[in-house]
């Protein structure tokens, strides 16, 4: 992993990491795009609330490093 994707991978984590305290990074999946890229990142949690849903959304979705969160 380049320097690039690691720390795009980070500040995605660091990110979900605010909004799920509890979020284990072992779980979390990272996979390339066919011609590399892009970077997949696939974090599960178990959310408490809608406001924490809206809140990690934003987040992500806001951070200019990231293009599309769903």
């Amino acid at each position: 992993m380049g320097k690039a994707q690691h720390e795009f991978t980070q500040t995605a984590l660091a990110i979900v990491r605010y909004h799920a305290p509890d979020f284990d990074a072992e779980t979390m999946s990272v996979r390339a795009s066919k011609n590399g890229t892009y970077l997949s990142i696939t974090c599960t949690i178990r959310a408490t609330s809608r406001a924490q849903l809206d809140a990690l959304y934003q987040s992500l979705s806001s951070h200019p490093m990231i293009a599309v969160v769903l």
